[in-house]
């Protein structure tokens, strides 16, 4: 019998994402999903308590991590893939549309220069494509909508869903970002509730509504159950309108465009310059003031 992966989770307060280990119980062969580099914005200055954690957990565990995922190139948070392959040898992987998100950003931040290949990681990921984690498979399943590069990686009964849904009391992601769209977010969340029942849904994200703790795992039945979007047999129409309307109202991400500039390049700052240092691009005026944080 196929063996189920041990999940264990990571919360980064500040950001509300989900960071993910999931191992073979049988070889301890495992992977990382969406690590998060910690960056204070007031002080422009990068740490990496989030990935010493999730480093600290898989030596004592005895994990040998075979990947490094990232679902998409994040809004919110610098990925913390190339800190953990650097100090765990473990290769990188995205989803191959990466480069259609490369192409976007490049233009809104002026670099000529960036190559916009996706060479920047190890391996890229194409819809449907299958690889082995020890003894467990994992599925690559294309879910744009929230992004244009979305994956999300089905390990065994584990599905890692990113910025689709989020748990049901706060229902989906937003699809307002350049790229985004709810109505590809409509049919990515549909091919997830495809997925059986009793499958394990693990989110990028979770604000805590409400005060409670912050959460991270439902199953594919309390999704089509409960969650507050997929209501009226999840219309279409219906699900378009409520997101738009939604988006619209909502802020940027505070992060937004330091992380992408740090995650088009896979992770890693721009080049330090002359004087020694690294300094991020931030272009004015290219998006109208909107929401309330």
């Amino acid at each position: 019998m196929q063996p189920k992966p041990v999940v264990k989770s990571f919360w980064d307060r500040p950001t509300g994402s989900w960071q993910y280990v999931f191992h073979c119980p049988n070889t301890m062969k495992g992977a990382i999903v969406d690590p998060v580099l910690d960056f204070d914005p007031r002080a422009a200055a990068i740490a990496a308590a989030n990935a010493q954690a999730i480093l600290a957990y898989v030596r004592e565990t005895g994990i040998d991590v075979a990947w490094i995922l990232d679902t998409h190139p994040h809004a919110d948070h610098f990925s913390a893939a190339p800190w953990l392959a650097e100090r765990l040898g473990a290769p990188r992987a995205i989803g191959e549309h990466v480069v259609k998100v490369q192409a976007l950003w490049k233009g809104l931040y002026n670099l000529p220069d960036l190559p916009g290949d996706g060479r920047q990681w190890d391996r890229l990921l194409a819809d449907g494509e299958t690889f082995m984690v020890g003894e467990i498979p994992v599925s690559v399943m294309f879910s744009p909508g929230h992004t244009l590069a979305s994956v999300t990686c089905v390990a065994g009964d584990a599905a890692f869903v990113h910025d689709t849904l989020m748990m049901p009391d706060s229902g989906t992601s937003r699809a307002d970002f350049p790229g985004g769209s709810s109505s590809d977010l409509h049919a990515s969340i549909t091919r997830i509730l495809a997925l059986p029942d009793a499958t394990r849904v693990f989110v990028g994200h979770d604000y805590a509504p409400k005060g409670r703790e912050a959460r991270c795992e439902s199953t594919v039945a309390e999704q089509k159950a409960a969650n507050i979007h997929l209501r009226d047999g999840f219309d279409r129409a219906a699900f378009i309108a409520t997101r738009d309307a939604r988006d619209a109202t909502l802020p940027l991400p505070k992060l937004m465009l330091a992380a992408l500039q740090v995650n088009i390049r896979g992770g890693r700052p721009p080049e330090a310059e002359a004087d020694g240092h690294r300094y991020l691009k931030i272009p004015l005026d290219r998006f109208a003031p909107r929401g309330e944080d």
